[in-house]
């Protein structure tokens, strides 16, 4: 789960990172007035969305006058910010987050994220900051620091001050350094984060250390243990139907191709969109149903993927181990006569109870497709979607 700067400083604020003054706007009028409350002569009004490349894109305004804040917010609101992490389809602006401009002498790049390779926390740091992490590394990787954190004992001092030294950071300012990285350790660990970006820290001309930017991501499956994090979720920020699905338990994300997919297991969904690839096919999405597939769990599928205008054809393979086959054929059987469907459903069935889940779809009187390999199942899939869509030109030729 992704949150918004404003909500990632005001969480590492409170675990000791020095983060500038700002204040949090609806409508042009109240960034103005939160302008007002700052104080000062010059402010950033930078939109709320859960993207990197804001500035690029318009998304962050320097602002010298109250005038300037009123127009730069009423550009942002409501209108959808395409950067590079978004897709062409943009994020909805609906919050700006309004700050007083810091003036600073160096920007620094610091990231905290999960290195699988060492089953650790990774601290990346670069003297370079400003720039996208990618950037740095193709550019100057030789300015990136590494450091993994040893778990049984965490981010100790003098690991931490080995990174500030590392980062060329002044001896004066080192103390701080090594508090705005335990910091950071201290959320990302105990708020079961996945990721702690600041891009960039500062240092500041009256000698300060502070996040000018944050980023936080956080471990969905451990949402449960921090309430006060899982409120946080802004659902304008996300695909409506990855937002659906995660309501209802189903692990999903929208694609842009048009063969449905419903599958349990995370591997066997990834092979599933591979053989869909290899048979020609573009898959719609990735959606897991999980161990437990009960027939009202593979409606609720059913209903979610459909909802996609885009699908022309659904393919479904279980392997049924934790699950059932004739729990899978059942849910089958009650989504499609509940609600019909006007494009072709390849199913594939493998594991436990096997025979009686076919029995069940033969017997069911319903056009589906079955197939009993994965590799039959994509073709058939492919092939079907080739001759509906056919079919509907000619149709529509008529």
């Amino acid at each position: 789960m992704d949150i918004h700067e404003y909500q990632a400083k005001e969480i590492l604020g409170r675990f000791g990172v020095t983060v500038p003054d700002g204040g949090l706007a609806y409508s042009p009028e109240q960034a103005a007035y939160r302008a007002r409350e700052l104080g000062g002569n010059r402010w950033i009004v930078k939109a709320q969305v859960h993207a990197g490349g804001r500035g690029k894109a318009g998304g962050v305004k320097l602002c010298d006058s109250e005038g300037e804040i009123l127009d730069a917010a009423d550009e942002m609101f409501g209108k959808k910010l395409v950067t590079h992490q978004t897709g062409p389809e943009g994020k909805g602006v609906y919050r700006v987050y309004v700050e007083a401009a810091v003036p600073f002498e160096q920007e620094i790049y610091l990231g905290f994220v999960l290195d699988r390779t060492s089953q650790r926390v990774m601290i990346v740091a670069s003297s370079e900051g400003g720039m996208e992490i990618e950037e740095i590394s193709a550019e100057k990787p030789e300015s990136i620091v590494r450091s993994t954190v040893e778990p049984a004992v965490g981010l100790q001092e003098f690991q931490a001050r080995e990174i500030a030294f590392a980062l060329g950071i002044p001896a004066k300012l080192t103390q701080q350094m090594v508090r705005t990285l335990q910091g950071c350790y201290r959320a990302f660990t105990e708020l079961d984060a996945t990721m702690v970006e600041i891009n960039p820290l500062v240092i500041t001309s009256d000698d300060r250390i502070l996040a000018l930017d944050a980023k936080m991501t956080f471990d969905g499956n451990a949402l449960f243990r921090h309430p006060h994090v899982a409120e946080l979720r802004d659902k304008s920020q996300e695909d409506p139907r990855e937002a659906r699905a995660a309501d209802r338990g189903l692990n999903y994300i929208g694609l842009t191709g048009n063969i449905g997919c419903i599958v349990n297991g995370a591997g066997l969904a990834m092979a599933t969109m591979d053989t869909i690839k290899l048979a020609g096919g573009e898959p719609a999405n990735f959606l897991d149903i999980g161990g437990g597939a009960t027939p009202e769990r593979v409606a609720k599928a059913f209903k979610l993927v459909l909802s996609d205008a885009n699908v022309q054809a659904v393919l479904v393979n279980i392997f049924a181990g934790i699950n059932r086959c004739d729990w899978v054929a059942e849910g089958v059987v009650q989504a499609l006569t509940a609600n019909p469907v006007d494009v072709p459903v390849i199913v594939r069935l493998a594991g436990t109870n096997v025979e009686e889940g076919q029995k069940i779809l033969a017997q069911s009187g319903l056009p589906i497709i079955r197939a009993t390999t994965l590799m039959e199942a994509a073709e058939r899939a492919v092939t079907a979607w080739q001759n509906d869509k056919t079919q509907n030109s000619k149709l529509r030729a008529v």
